[in-house]
């Protein structure tokens, strides 16, 4: 039986939440060159998918951070999985803004949080962690604490391991980078020989130029 982080895997390749290009990268706003390009909101058009992943995250909250009584999702793609996952575990439910809005009462949190209160953070993507941690950020100056982080995906990239890590933050994806390319090969998604790029480009995306290949990394 394929456990959840494949399973996920294999449908975001199915549904094109996940485009690899290899041979003919991607260019983040960032200005990365990447092989690999993710929107995990399309998640969302596709119920038997979205329920799956509404019911695996609520799983893992309900396993890992048990006292939570709070969810918080990340704008703007997790705006919608939160939502579902708080309704699922019967819970207050905000999100948070990456910046204040420019109007109004100028909200950073978008609902009603309370201090003291002990909140789950849901993320829909983990790149360098810049974005998820700060919301982090802003939950903590609310004075909550946040227990946990759960994310549908990870690039896992050595940057945002450290992230998480020097933030005191336990993060818990349900699928990532290595079940990705595990099921993309299986499923013939890529071919053997294009292992060794994607490999490359997760270790340092930030310099990764397409068509090099380090060759101390050639046994890895």
């Amino acid at each position: 039986m394929k456990q959840p982080d494949r399973l996920l895997a294999e449908k975001l390749l199915q549904i094109n939440a996940i485009n690899l290009q290899p041979s003919n990268p991607f260019t983040w706003a960032s200005g990365w060159n990447s092989p690999i390009y993710t929107d995990n909101r399309k998640t969302l058009s596709y119920p038997d998918i979205r329920s799956f992943i509404k019911v695996e995250l609520s799983r893992i909250i309900l396993e890992n951070f048990s006292e939570a009584d709070a969810i918080a999702g990340v704008a703007t793609g997790a705006i919608a999985m939160g939502a579902l996952i708080a309704d699922e575990l019967n819970l207050p439910y905000v999100y948070v803004r990456s910046t204040p809005k420019d109007h109004g009462l100028e909200n950073l949190i978008e609902g009603n949080i309370k201090p003291g209160q002990k909140v789950v953070v849901i993320e829909d993507l983990i790149s360098t962690g810049g974005s998820s941690l700060k919301a982090v950020e802003a939950i903590r100056a609310a004075g909550c604490e946040v227990v946990g982080m759960c994310a549908l995906f990870s690039y896992e990239f050595p940057v945002s391991v450290k992230r998480f890590r020097e933030a005191n933050v336990n993060l818990i994806t349900l699928s990532n980078y290595t079940a990705m390319l595990d099921a993309a090969l299986e499923t013939n998604y890529i071919k053997e020989s294009d292992l060794e790029t994607l490999r490359e480009w997760r270790k340092d995306p930030a310099n990764w130029t397409p068509g090099t290949v380090n060759p101390e990394h050639n046994a890895l």
